[in-house]
């Protein structure tokens, strides 16, 4: 048994593998993280590594974990050191991270999180906290039911939820006339930056309208954009990195070598180089953002759907199988690329071509399930706002169809086998309930009218759209009646589509 990564046992590290080109404790911390999850570890966190060994700068990061305390058991007897592996068909590249200097539970010790948020020193709060987090309505404003605002606003010294951390520490820093923060939100969702603002002025708007007013004007919240594949890791990962590296690292990360991070370059106050790192700094970040959720996030929730169907576990099994490429490509070049505004800054062409490379890397093992969870949150980005652009123009929208219909298939948490397994939803008890009218004789037709009534996921104009309501209930009677397979091959002899 290899003893556990640590800093004094860095020499014992195997030759090969990358270290800190910095010393950490000459940095201080100026950026707090909320949602200390592996996409953060794999992505800004390697960011920031690279921008303390490049150009230092008080740049180090507290990371908080909302909740759960796995990631600080993880990385606190490490000294927050942790390895990051970049796999790709040919190799494996191994680098220990060091720009994480502590790990707190907001849970456990609110008063040391608030303390840190709020401390002058502190220049940018960062978010990873995905699509739930922010607690949006059906019409993208907050929900003011959802259980973690209901607790918050009838307890906001004592929140559970991002939102009443954020107001909770802007509010201190607003009554000591502390500079205030930038805000940088790192989730796919459209001009996140926006949402974010949004969601948090309707939430101080409860808490003080004061404050509310001191946010709208003082606090920044740049739009962003990331893109990096992280599976989740297993087992067999932590074994083969500890073999790598020399020592136990459970705190390991796996991830592609791509990665991309855009920013929209409008900041409170100090940041880091980030440039020196490889980020780009842009008036805009709508092009990439709009590609990456509709071209990456949407592809891969169509494999997801469709290869769970079909009884797959992985990115790289169903986009081996010549019908699923063949649909995704068209999906790709005629239903989601048309929608997307042009931009002189991305070839949408090469990105698709990358996508469909990155998406057959053996080497990560990116499950299905995990890309298929939170369905209902990801869906209207990543699939139906691109279905509305199309119905605007009057173009046909096949594969969507077949798509929204794969996900209301999977939602009855049964696959074709009639093997049951977990919905991982918010909305898995209404989904659940769905699934019931299934076992009671419900066919296509009354589940999709179901499906469609969840507002918070289709919105009031899809469910009213005749041609919609028909296109998905006859895909997802396909779907009922032949399976995944046979489903995608009849769409793509109707499209005259060869593989």
């Amino acid at each position: 048994m290899s003893d556990r990564l640590h800093p004094r046992l860095l020499a014992q590290v195997h030759p090969g593998i990358r270290l800190p080109a910095y010393d950490r404790h000459a940095h201080g911390i100026g950026i707090v993280h909320l949602g200390i999850g592996a996409f953060h570890r794999a992505h800004q966190a390697v960011y920031l590594d690279e921008v303390l060994a490049l150009a230092g700068g008080h740049w180090r990061i507290l990371a908080v974990s909302v909740r759960s305390g796995a990631v600080r058991e993880q990385l606190h007897p490490q000294d927050c050191l942790y390895t990051v592996v970049e796999r790709s068909a040919a190799s494996a590249r191994y680098r220990i991270i060091g720009s994480v200097a502590d790990v707190l539970v907001a849970s456990a010790n609110l008063t040391a999180v608030i303390a840190a948020m709020v401390r002058p020193a502190t220049e940018l709060i960062t978010l990873t906290i995905t699509e739930k987090g922010y607690c949006r309505s059906a019409a993208g404003g907050l929900d003011l039911n959802h259980r973690d605002i209901v607790h918050d606003l009838a307890h906001p010294e004592h929140p559970r939820g991002a939102l009443g951390l954020l107001a909770m520490a802007l509010r201190q820093r607003w009554r000591l006339a502390a500079a205030p923060p930038t805000l940088l939100c790192c989730d796919n969702l459209p001009e996140n930056g926006a949402v974010l603002k949004r969601v948090l002025l309707e939430y101080a708007q409860h808490v003080e309208a004061a404050l509310a007013a001191w946010i709208e004007r003082e606090v920044l919240c740049p739009s962003t954009m990331v893109d990096r594949i992280v599976p989740a890791t297993t087992a067999d990962d932590l074994a083969i990195g500890a073999h790598a590296i020399g020592l136990n690292d459970l705190g390991l990360v796996k991830t592609e070598p791509f990665t991309q991070w855009v920013i929209e370059d409008r900041f409170a106050g100090a940041r880091p180089d980030f440039a020196v790192a490889g980020v780009q700094l842009v008036s805009d970040v709508r092009p990439f953002e709009s590609a990456k959720l509709r071209l990456l996030n949407g592809s891969h929730s169509t494999l997801a759907y469709l290869g769970s169907l079909a009884g797959l576990s992985f990115v790289h099994e169903a986009i081996a199988e010549p019908d699923f490429l063949a649909l995704l490509q068209h999906l790709m070049h005629s239903e989601l690329a048309p929608t997307l505004a042009r931009s002189p800054d991305l070839d949408l062409v090469a990105y698709q071509a990358a996508l469909l490379q990155r998406f057959a890397n053996p080497a990560l093992q990116h499950r299905l399930r995990q890309i298929a969870m939170d369905g209902s949150q990801k869906l209207p980005q990543r699939l139906l706002e691109p279905l509305r652009a199309r119905l605007r123009a009057g173009q046909p929208f096949a594969v969507l169809a077949l798509v929204i219909a794969a996900w209301m298939r999977y939602a009855l948490g049964r696959d074709e086998a009639g093997a049951e397994y977990e919905v991982d939803d918010p909305l898995a008890a209404r989904l659940a309930a769905i699934a019931g009218m299934r076992g009671a004789g419900a066919g296509a037709v009354q589940l999709t009218a179901a499906f469609l009534q969840l507002s918070e996921v289709f919105g009031e104009d899809l469910p009213r759209n005749p041609i919609v309501v028909t296109a998905v209930s006859r895909q997802l009677q396909r779907l009922l009646t032949h399976g995944a397979r046979a489903a995608v091959r009849s769409v793509l002899a109707e499209l005259r589509i060869e593989q």
